[in-house]
């Protein structure tokens, strides 16, 4: 991983020490940890009584309630979970854009993320897209302990997904982070993304290039998954149907979540740092 990145990954953690991840109240139940879930379990907070049940630890049966009235029963405590925060990046060439620091923003705003992750307690895997889906080295650690953050795929988020797919927490937070730049039918990848989690947020990352290119002169392009490049005019009727073909993309990412239940907002890399309001506004983060 080149020092850019690896500086951004700090960067990333300093901002991120400001914010704290917003736990669901669905995402309060699974495994032992330390926060109280809704499901009964072993923890010491008393949550209430039920009748014994063969098979039931006798260690919880009240013999107080026994002796008084001759009936088994047995204490139930609350359950302790750690919430658990899935980070999806996006690891193909498009958010690696030539000329911009489109790159090292996705690994500044990683690196937020799991740091306001940690700040709530939460547990941490972080999935990079490219021959299927696969976990960073060290993710489990800060971020600047990270190896392998290279967004250079030729393979569309979708398409990685269909080669091996992530193995997420149940009931976790998962935040996709992408350009949303290519073409298919996002529901179905939104459905798979949020199946079985607590919540689903889908984080748009343009250059500011991608979201307003350049309105006249020539233009050479570079398709991100083929390698193709082509050399293009662009005038103001070109630069104006682009911008409604970004924001006909735009819609139908955000028609994708509202239908699947997720939560979707879109920023611009270079400002990056003064737009980090979007993600309290979805109720992504909150001020640590």
């Amino acid at each position: 991983m080149d020092a850019a990145l690896r500086q951004s990954l700090r960067d990333g953690e300093m901002l991120g020490a400001r914010y704290a991840l917003q736990i669901p109240q669905v995402a309060a139940s699974g495994i032992i940890g330390s926060r109280a879930g809704r499901r009964a379990g072993s923890s010491i907070d008393f949550q209430d009584y039920r009748e014994y049940q063969p098979g039931d630890d006798l260690r919880f049966i009240d013999w107080g309630i026994y002796a008084r009235t001759d009936r088994l029963t047995v204490k139930l405590f609350r359950e302790e979970v750690t919430p658990h925060l899935d980070l999806i990046l996006d690891g193909s060439r498009s958010m690696n854009l030539e000329g911009t620091i489109k790159s090292t923003a996705v690994a500044q705003l990683a690196a937020l993320l799991a740091t306001s992750a940690a700040n709530a307690q939460c547990s941490q895997a972080v999935w990079l897209s490219g021959e299927g889906f696969q976990r960073l080295p060290n993710d489990t650690l800060s971020p600047s302990a990270w190896d392998k953050l290279e967004l250079s795929s030729s393979r569309t988020p979708e398409q990685s997904y269909e080669i091996l797919p992530p193995k997420f927490r149940h009931l976790g937070v998962r935040v996709f982070v992408s350009d949303l730049l290519w073409p298919g039918e996002p529901v179905q990848l939104l459905r798979r993304l949020r199946e079985g989690a607590a919540a689903l947020f889908v984080i748009q990352l343009l250059a500011r290039d991608d979201a307003t290119p350049p309105e006249h002169g020539n233009l050479r392009v570079v398709d991100s998954e083929t390698g193709i490049e082509n050399e293009i005019y662009i005038d103001s009727s070109s630069a104006k149907q682009y911008a409604e073909n970004l924001a006909q993309l735009q819609q139908s990412w955000s028609d994708a979540c509202r239908q699947c239940g997720a939560q979707m907002t879109t920023l611009i890399a270079e400002d990056l740092e003064s737009s980090l309001g979007e993600l309290e506004a979805i109720q992504l983060l909150i001020p640590a």
